[in-house]
Parts: C-alpha cells; structure tokens; sequence
C-alpha cells in the first residue's frame, strides 16, 4: 500500500469492549467495582506482608511483588477502559497508546516470570526442606526479583521499539479497549511479518518458559508429597501450593489463548474475552486466592485487626 495516498495516524479510538449502548453504564460499574477490589486487594496484601514479622520469608517477598505487578498491570489497563464506557470516542494519541503498550507488556511478561519464581520456591521448600534457607536466601531472592524485572523491561522495549518503526495509515480504531499488540498491529500500512515473528518468540519464551518451569517444579513437588506418609504432612504441602496453581491456570491459560496463536488465526472478539480474564480478573483474584485459602495470612490480618482494635 502506497502511504502517500493516506494521512498519517497521530491518535487512535479505541472501540472498547462492547458497542451495545445499555451495556456501556452496567459494565463501568462492574469494572469500577471490579478495579476497587484490586487495588484495595493488592495494596492490603503488600501493606500486611510488610507489617507482619512472621511473613517476612521467601514465598510472600515473592507473593507482595506479585501484588504489585498485579496493581501496576490492572492501572495501567482499567482506567482507560472505564473511559471507553462514558464517553463516545476514546481518543488516544500515539505516543499514549505506545506508553500504555510499554508498561502493559513490562507487568506482563514480568507477572509470568514471577510466578515462576513463586514455582521455583515452593519447588525448594518442599523437595529441599533442609537446605531451603541456602537455596533461597534473602539474597537470591532479590536477584531473582531484579532478573523478573528485567525480562520485563527487555521484552517491552523489544516489542515497543518495533512497533514504533511501522508505519499507521489506514484506520484509526483500535478493537480493543486498550492498546495491545495485535489489534494495533491490523492497523499498520507496513509490513507487520517481523512483529507478528517476535510476538510468537517472544510469547513463546516469556509464556511457554515459565510455564514449563512451573510444570517440572510441581511434577517434582508432587513426586515428594507422594512420598510424605503423614496425611496431614501431605494436606499442608498441597495447601501451600493450590494457591499458587490456581493463579497460574487462569493466567497462562487466557494469555496463551491471545498471544501463542498467528493474529490471522485470532478472533479480535475472542482476545477481548481473554484479555479481560488476565488483565483485570487475575489482579482481582490473586489477593482473594491467596488470603482466602492462606491460613498465615489469615492469621496475620486477625492479628493485625486485634492490635488496632486493643489500641
């Protein structure tokens, strides 16, 4: 296509979720709702495994950054959407879309990459109880912390920085409710083949790998449960990980279903569905699944509600 025969694209509409105007004012309630709950989740969870000594291990310095990289994900993505719902035409230039994109793809990628560190500890704590301490001091643990970050950041300006080479001059509506990477891609004049390549390698590497490395850590887990004789030495190592598997099948579950598969193949409507389950349902449910069915957390937030209360 000649770009010469179109102008330039300086702002994008995003469609939203649904067109259906008596949809619009029940769903910004729901999302609103929705996002409250988030925030007010992820932000409890960080502030209680700050305030409580006992949760000062591993397995919640990991679970405070998922919260984090949850909040981070679901701000950078809900408010956004929420405009979409009030208003008729969700406008965004360029360089916004491009910003929401950088930082949607950095908690991305980085919330894989943590809950396989999430993996990898539980994988140590059960197989290796003895040498738990060693394998998985506080200084690892940042170092891994850093490293998650960091295949963040990577990722994202790879995917970012390719995407600002393509030329936009066809039309200016985004399907989505916000700005990814293959409803933007379709809107690109220039050849989309590399960034459509780098999606799949990327995805593959960012989802694929820590998927695989959750799996090999939960077949060994599971190998040293089996050899556990107490019932009860069984039930709590099991409870210590469903948690964990919970939070790991709805995420890797909807982004594999959006990004392991060519746009060609991919229904815009479909991603839109999957979309909403690892971009705002995920950050909601993670602080629930975790509180909810931790006996410690529990434990520290009655006790933290009994000192107030005293005081």
């Amino acid at each position: 296509m000649d770009p010469g025969n179109h102008s330039i694209v300086t702002e994008f509409i995003l469609a939203g979720l649904t067109e259906k105007p008596e949809l619009q004012l029940p769903l910004f309630f729901l999302f609103l709702g929705i996002y409250v709950v988030t925030v007010v989740g992820n932000l409890g969870m960080i502030m209680l495994i700050g305030l409580s000594a006992h949760l000062h291990t591993p397995m919640y310095y990991f679970l405070s950054n998922l919260s984090f990289i949850d909040l981070c994900h679901s701000t950078v993505v809900t408010p956004k959407m929420l405009v979409n719902f009030v208003t008729q035409k969700n406008i965004t230039p360029y360089s916004e879309c491009m910003t929401q994109l950088y930082f949607f793809l950095i908690f991305a990628i980085a919330e894989c990459h943590m809950l396989a560190a999430m993996a990898y500890d539980r994988y140590a704590a059960i197989c290796n109880p003895l040498l738990y301490n060693v394998i998985m001091s506080s200084q690892i643990c940042f170092r891994m912390t850093v490293g998650v970050y960091i295949l963040g950041i990577v990722g994202s300006t790879i995917h970012t920085g390719f995407m600002m080479r393509l030329l936009f001059c066809k039309s200016n509506v985004v399907n989505h409710y916000f700005c990814d990477l293959f409803p933007v891609l379709e809107l690109s004049c220039s050849s989309t083949y590399i960034n459509e390549l780098l999606v799949l390698v990327l995805s593959a590497f960012n989802i694929l790998t820590p998927a695989l490395t959750i799996l090999a850590s939960y077949i060994f887990i599971l190998s040293s449960i089996l050899h556990i004789h107490s019932t009860e030495g069984r039930s709590k190592a099991f409870s210590t990980c469903s948690s964990h598997i919970s939070a790991v099948t709805v995420f890797f579950g909807s982004a594999a279903f959006m990004y392991l598969q060519p746009s060609s193949v991919s229904s815009m409507d479909q991603g839109k569905v999957s979309s909403v389950f690892y971009t705002i349902i995920v950050p909601m449910l993670n602080p629930l699944i975790y509180s909810l069915r931790n006996k410690d957390v529990k434990f520290a937030l009655k006790k933290i509600l009994v000192v107030r209360k005293c005081s």
